[in-house]
């Protein structure tokens, strides 16, 4: 995992991202996101603590790292 975007993610949001941040990371709307996380295909994990749901920066990143792979990979 990149700890460049890691620090970036933690310094912007903090440890954990809600659901705003998270969509506006991934680049999709709030609703696409809830529609994502309820049908377990969001590709991040996700956990819900006092009724909101958050997700770890670090799995975030860890994510965005996965998919910038894979885009590497594709267009070799």
């Amino acid at each position: 995992m990149s700890l460049m975007l890691t620090a970036y993610l933690m310094e912007r949001y903090g440890p954990r991202l809600g659901r705003e941040d998270l969509a506006a990371v991934l680049g999709v709307t709030p609703r696409t996101l809830e529609k994502k996380i309820y049908t377990a295909t969001l590709g991040v994990a996700t956990y819900k603590d006092q009724g909101k749901v958050w997700a770890d920066a670090r799995d975030v990143a860890e994510y965005l790292d996965a998919c910038r792979a894979r885009a590497k990979a594709e267009a070799a």
